[in-house]
């Protein structure tokens, strides 16, 4: 009797086909290698008799590697990865046997099918197979044929036996292009990465990262981080005017106006246009129209856009999805989760794949509708020949899947009815006014029907105040103009859904890989991930990429490796040679890497040097080049330096700086930096420049944004100042915006601070002064289960030293310096380095008092 063995790419997929395929009959046995079962069964193939065996392998048998010498870092040169260096094929994971384990169960086998995963690696792993079975099968009569390949898109009764009864042959050229990739990747990422690693781990120890790493993927995947970085960073916010206009009719509720004009940058321009609008006192209705519109319902879903929105809409990062999505999948939850394709086939079951879903109580009602109503048909999208979409392939409870599992299984439903669903359909009404000639007009949706949103609810047409009725001629009253001042903003950084979508649009990885070049670039801390996974760039993920465009910007560009993925597909597509692919390639690379070589040890690079040396430090960037600036707080005299512009800054001394919010001086753009002298001491914010050139006649040098007279920054003396110090001629206290909750103001001038306001959510210095005093008077919002206000109250506004509700929660003391020198005017001799010995031990109001007297 002859024997048939059957190998799937995953221990769960395995006992899967080999259950239904079986009908429930076969029994198994451990391998052994102890990760892999073996199911055996008796049944019928090519018309007879036979004895199946199903296993499976765990993932990628062989893995490429150098030869032994050529991994030694230290002993080959870089360049030499590139063509002289040989690759040998090496078990992916030594300790699981996995090739003997296939040579024990393929000998004397007579025939060979492959259920490996459906997608070029999948392909690439089925020769791996081969390579290891085909030594030990027995020898074919004559032509017969022995190898066949099972291709199945979920695991489903009916779809595993559609593929058993239809086998095809694996290819040979998708799985020549998987070779290419991985020789491309290893060769060109292992030579930049020792190179780089080496040379600068070699001058500098003080890296935030052991290995410096280079990816042909992974490099332009950080590259899209870093530009959006740098568009934030050098965005300059503009200042615009728009007029507000609000309208009543009878005692209908005023409508707030949008003025058609949109906006305008100049002040007085605006203004012109508010006195126009001013001289009248109605708004007409110019028209009336309603339209009725629709919002699409969705295309049905691929991997790419199952990764943006598990990323933007369910916080779970790409590789998390992907490892979830494949654990549905094994268990016959979901259809396979590798797709690029977004359109069904004519001959897809819809009908059959809702209907599974007619009992859940979360989307029952809709499912039920659609029944008996009747499917709508689904959106034309890209048929891209490789899977069907994303669907449910059966029924699940939350209690089945739990956690994160039911959550992307949960989306794949509904995302699945709304593809069968109808379009959101509703009525948009917009009314234009004139008002003494300006045009204004506003607008409304009203709800016709919610179509596919009642399944996707977070989609729908958000409730509006109804519009008034009202027609042509109509006159409303107008009850208020006036022009509004804003500020355009800078873009966000880039989260991870907008990340895969610039991916996928430049060609950069595959479906499959590029949830791990995200992963690589977090692992390696080039960025971070912040809340609501955005991607923020660290100094050294920066400074690598800039880095990069100084030498070669194509290394970082993806406009290169967009044009390699193109080669890789026709290679998969039998248009290309493999051969040829692979050695123009790497010659294209190594005269990069030579070029990189001979650039970076060059004095035009200095700045690289500089800024890795220091991309783990607080410092700020240079507004003149946009470089980080390297900071010797630790020197005599601490200053900081920028290797782009060849300029040294001073700081004050015997203190500590970092940067400050990334905020920057509105006069220069220079990033303001943070300057304490400790836990107990004073600190305020300053701009590099302006503390070594003055920007104004009454400013000296060494002074900081504590003592600047710019009339409207916020970080300035004029927005931050409280009153006179209550020691030193001429001091301000100054309010420390950065002291919450324990909250502080301090003396300009000299070691006076006043402790004020603990448990604060915040303190703000408002326009208005003290009647008594001519202090500025401050607003304070308190934690609302620690306030000490009377009645409960959280919030008040008064003066410092006058106000009665104030006087328990002011304590006057002396900041402790680090060098008497440090203070300037009679703090230093009335207060010493420590607290003012007499009034410690005064009771508030005594010391309110004293304060008082200075004021009034």
């Amino acid at each position: 009797m002859k024997t048939v063995l059957m190998v799937a790419e995953k221990p769960s997929l395995a006992q899967s086909i080999a259950k239904i395929l079986s009908k429930g009959n076969c029994s198994s046995r451990k391998g052994l290698n102890g990760a892999c079962s073996v199911h055996e069964y008796m049944g019928t193939f090519s018309g007879q008799s036979v004895r199946f065996k199903m296993t499976s392998v765990c993932g990628h048998v062989m893995s490429l590697d150098f030869i032994g010498k050529y991994n030694n870092w230290d002993k080959v040169d870089p360049a030499e990865l590139f063509t002289k260096a040989p690759t040998e094929k090496k078990e992916a994971n030594p300790k699981l046997n996995m090739v003997k384990f296939l040579q024990v169960e393929g000998k004397g086998c007579d025939y060979v099918v492959l259920w490996l995963d459906c997608d070029k690696e999948g392909e690439n792993i089925c020769f791996e197979v081969l390579d290891a079975i085909e030594p030990v099968m027995n020898r074919p009569y004559g032509s017969e044929r022995t190898v066949y390949r099972a291709k199945f898109s979920s695991i489903t009764d009916t779809d595993i036996w559609a593929a058993m009864n239809k086998l095809g042959e694996p290819n040979r050229n998708e799985a020549l292009s998987v070779d290419a990739r991985q020789e491309l990747d290893l060769r060109i990422g292992c030579a930049f990465t020792r190179f780089q690693t080496k040379y600068f781990q070699g001058k500098y120890g003080n890296l935030d990262s052991s290995l410096i790493s280079f990816g042909p993927c992974q490099t332009p995947t950080l590259g899209f981080c870093v530009e959006r970085h740098d568009k934030i960073q050098s965005f300059k916010p503009e200042t615009y005017w728009v007029i507000q206009a609000k309208v009543f009719k009878g005692k209908e509720s005023p409508l707030t106006l949008d003025w058609d004009r949109v906006r305008v940058f100049d002040r007085e321009v605006g203004q012109m246009f508010v006195n126009m609008t001013k001289t009248s006192r109605e708004a007409k209705v110019e028209s009336v129209s309603k339209k009725e519109k629709a919002k699409q319902r969705p295309l049905a879903l691929n991997t790419v856009e199952m990764l943006r929105v598990a990323s933007s809409s369910l916080g779970m990062g790409p590789q998390h999805t992907m490892q979830i999505a494949e654990r549905l999948y094994t268990q016959g939850y979901i259809s396979y989760p590798r797709t690029e394709t977004n359109h069904y086939h004519d001959n897809f079951d819809l009908k059959g794949t809702l209907r599974q879903q007619a009992n859940n109580p979360f989307w029952a009602q809709e499912v039920k509708a659609l029944l008996s109503e009747g499917l709508n048909r689904p959106r034309k999208g890209a048929d891209a020949g490789d899977h069907p979409p994303i669907t449910p392939m059966r029924a699940a409870s939350e209690g089945e899947l739990g956690g994160d599992g039911w959550r992307l299984y949960e989306y794949i439903v509904r995302h699945f009815i709304a593809t069968v669903s109808q379009d959101c359909k509703y009525l948009q009404t917009t009314i234009s006014f004139t008002i003494a000639s300006e045009g204004f007009s506003c607008s409304g949706k009203t709800l016709i029907s919610p179509g596919f949103t009642e399944v996707m609810p977070w989609l729908g047409i958000p409730l509006e105040e109804a519009m008034p009725v009202c027609e042509r001629g109509d006159v409303f009253t107008v009850e208020e103009i006036k022009l509004v001042e804003r500020q355009t903003s800078p873009p966000d950084y880039l989260t991870e859904a907008d990340l895969i979508t610039l991916m996928e649009k430049h060609g950069i990885g595959t479906d499959a890989s590029i949830p791990v070049h995200i992963n690589n670039i977090s692992q390696r801390n080039y960025v971070t991930v912040e809340n609501g996974r955005k991607l923020k760039p660290t100094n050294l993920g920066i400074v690598l990429v800039h880095g990069y465009y100084k030498t070669d910007a194509e290394l970082v560009l993806p406009t290169i490796r967009g044009a390699v993925e193109k080669q890789l597909n026709l290679i998969a597509q039998g248009k290309a040679n493999y051969q040829q692919v692979l050695q123009h390639t790497l010659d294209i690379f190594k005269r990069k890497f030579h070029y990189f070589f001979d650039t970076i040890a060059s004095e035009t690079l200095k700045y690289f040097v500089f800024c890795l040396l220091y991309s783990g430090t607080n410092c700020p960037r240079s507004a003149n080049c946009t470089l980080m600036m390297d900071c010797f707080s630790q020197a005599k005299p601490s200053r900081l330096h920028c290797a782009g512009c060849d300029e040294t800054y001073s700081l004050p001394q015997n203190g500590a700086i970092k940067l400050y919010k990334e905020l920057r001086c509105p006069l220069d753009e220079f990033e303001l930096v943070l300057w304490t002298s400790g836990s107990r001491g004073k600190s305020y914010p300053l701009c590099p420049y302006c503390f070594s050139n003055p920007p104004f006649r009454d400013m000296k040098k060494g002074m900081g944004c504590n003592e600047c007279t710019h009339p409207s920054c916020q970080h300035s003396l004029n927005s931050l100042g409280i009153g006179q110090c209550v020691e030193c001629e001429g001091g301000v206290l100054v309010l420390d915006p950065t002291s919450g909750p324990k909250w502080k103001m301090a003396c300009n001038r000299c070691n006076v601070m006043v402790h004020f306001f603990e448990h604060a959510h915040r303190v703000q210095v408002t326009q208005e002064s003290c009647e008594a005093c001519e202090a500025s008077l401050v607003a304070v919002d308190f934690n609302k289960t620690r306030s000490p206000l009377p009645d409960g109250e959280t919030q008040h506004s008064g003066c410092v030293f006058c106000d009665p509700v104030f006087q328990d929660l002011v304590e006057l003391k002396h900041a402790t310096m680090r060098h008497p020198s440090m203070t300037r005017g009679g703090g230093a001799r009335r207060g010493g380095r420590g607290r003012g010995r007499g009034r410690r031990e005064k009771k508030p109001k005594d010391k309110m008092a004293a304060l008082a007297a200075y004021f009034v």
